[in-house]
């Protein structure tokens, strides 16, 4: 397959190869950086919000919040400055910007919850599949200036930046610049699965 049928089969290639089968909804989910530059709608982006909200969390604390801005306002591209260099050429066509954040204590009794993390990881799951069922692309990310967002955004210590995410159409693979064109036509890899599954017995 030349470069250019493999940018024009890109989900194709992208999909998950998996050794058992699973939903086709995960499958087809993949961490993309083509998009259109097409603005989301407040009730698309509530609706990925809405997804997230009802992911498990320790004790039901739900400690995630979500900040947003859509392509094209002043916001989404204040949010934008605040990524690695690494990210803006790319992130900069998506069709809004999400800060995930999460709180490090339980709001009841102010004890440090350990699974704060986790939990906001497992809302923003549900966030990426309820994307991939509307059609969307989402991209997680860990490249951004903490310390700048946390002013930014006015975050106290009780709440911490989780992961920026990038969510819109897809877009055209020929619109990349390299090294990111490269990375959206190149086959997805994982572990063999009897690396991570272990059946146990004492």
């Amino acid at each position: 397959m030349n470069m250019e049928d493999l940018m024009t089969n890109t989900e194709e290639i992208k999909k998950a190869r998996t050794e058992t089968e699973v939903s086709d909804l995960l499958c087809k989910r993949w961490s993309g950086r083509a998009y259109t530059g097409e603005p989301l709608t407040d009730e698309q982006v509530l609706t990925l919000i809405e997804a997230a909200h009802w992911a498990p969390s320790s004790m039901n604390e739900q400690p995630w919040k979500y900040y947003f801005a859509l392509q094209g306002t002043v916001a989404f591209n204040e949010m934008w400055t605040l990524l690695m260099d690494g990210n803006k050429p790319w992130v900069k066509e998506a069709g809004a910007l999400v800060l995930c954040t999460s709180r490090r204590h339980f709001e009841r009794n102010g004890m440090p919850n350990r699974h704060y993390m986790h939990d906001a990881g497992a809302a923003n799951m549900q966030f990426t599949i309820q994307a991939t069922e509307m059609g969307l692309n989402v991209h997680m990310l860990g490249g951004y200036h903490h310390t700048d967002t946390v002013k930014r955004f006015g975050l106290d210590e009780h709440e911490e930046p989780v992961c920026f995410l990038a969510v819109g159409p897809r877009g055209d693979v020929k619109q990349l610049e390299e090294p990111f064109k490269s990375r959206e036509i190149a086959e997805r890899k994982r572990k063999p699965l009897n690396q991570i599954a272990v059946r146990k017995e004492f």
